[in-house]
């Protein structure tokens, strides 16, 4: 926040924007329901907090000074501002804006199917929505929330200074594109190029372990996001671990197939986030009850893998 100095009285701002766009102080004073006084006197004061002159007079009308030109340019701005805000505010007491940041992959599968009813019961919010893929300074930014992947245990919060509601579980499995070798043993996986998300490199080593064979870290080729991962696994670049909730069409359509095994639990699960050191607004509030209503819900979760998925061949 800047020095209260800085901050001039709004009634004097008003005044050298009228006396700007009029010419004259007996204009303003009429515009603004004033006495002419009471505008020169407002004008004289402004110029001495600034410590600039603003206005020159020729000819009985009022002209600003270059530097009063460039300044009440800038007012004007802040003024519309200021009365934008309180028509919003008038229009809509209890609601406004949301900004949320979201992950890709949730947000497309499981948010934006959601958020149409979201609309229907709050037309008062309005949910911005952008990408963030990781963990993020709140003070830094003009998110109220965030959608976050990640895990609380034993006290670990994998984003510190936040409050958390759990969303969703997750569940992956290991898939490829028709015609991956089957697999005997979940070791024979190493044999094969594997796929994985940047942001979840030690997913494979805990696929293995889940299987019994732990203290293996295999490499793979890199992903930054699941889109792009599961299209390399359709278009036969490799096995990948995908949460089962991303691929249910590409699983019912056949356009990827399980690999090995069921469905593994994933280490984390998705939750809502938002700061603990700002005061929970109203449209905040309405979005974390409701998304906790979807979320307790059975009804509104994913379903399961498709059980009519054709088995796998046995190896011969």
């Amino acid at each position: 926040m800047l020095p209260r100095r800085y901050l001039p009285p709004i009634p004097a701002l008003m005044a050298l924007e009228a006396v700007d766009r009029l010419g004259t102080a007996s204009a303003a004073a009429e515009e603004l329901n004033l006495t002419q006084g009471a505008i020169s006197r407002a004008l004289q004061g402004l110029e001495a907090q600034l410590g600039i002159r603003l206005i020159r007079r020729e000819r009985q009308r009022l002209h600003l000074t270059p530097a009063g030109q460039d300044y009440v340019a800038e007012v004007r701005k802040a003024l519309n501002l200021l009365a934008s805000a309180s028509i919003t505010l008038r229009a809509n007491p209890t609601g406004g804006s949301l900004n949320l940041a979201i992950l890709p992959a949730f947000g497309m599968h499981w948010l934006a199917p959601r958020l149409a009813r979201f609309a229907q019961n709050h037309p008062e919010v309005t949910v911005n929505l952008s990408t963030r893929l990781r963990p993020f300074d709140f003070a830094g930014t003009a998110f109220d929330a965030a959608i976050h992947y990640g895990r609380l245990d034993g006290g670990r919060q994998d984003w510190p200074g936040v409050h958390y509601l759990k969303l969703m579980e997750e569940e992956v499995l290991a898939v490829a594109a028709p015609g991956f070798p089957a697999l005997t043993q979940a070791t024979d996986i190493l044999r094969h190029p594997l796929l994985q998300l940047e942001s979840r490199t030690g997913d494979w080593g805990r696929w293995l372990a889940h299987h019994g064979h732990a203290g293996l870290r295999p490499p793979g080729m890199m992903f930054d996001q699941f889109a792009t991962l599961t299209q390399g696994a359709i278009h036969g670049m490799g096995a990948a671990l995908i949460p089962t909730f991303l691929i249910q069409r590409e699983l019912s359509e056949g356009r990827l197939v399980p690999v090995f095994g069921p469905p593994v639990a994933a280490l984390g699960s998705y939750y809502l986030v938002w700061p603990q050191a700002q005061p929970e607004r109203a449209p905040l509030r309405s979005l974390r009850l409701w998304l906790q209503a979807e979320a307790a819900d059975p009804a509104l979760t994913p379903a399961p893998p498709p059980a009519t998925l054709p088995p796998r061949p046995e190896a011969p």
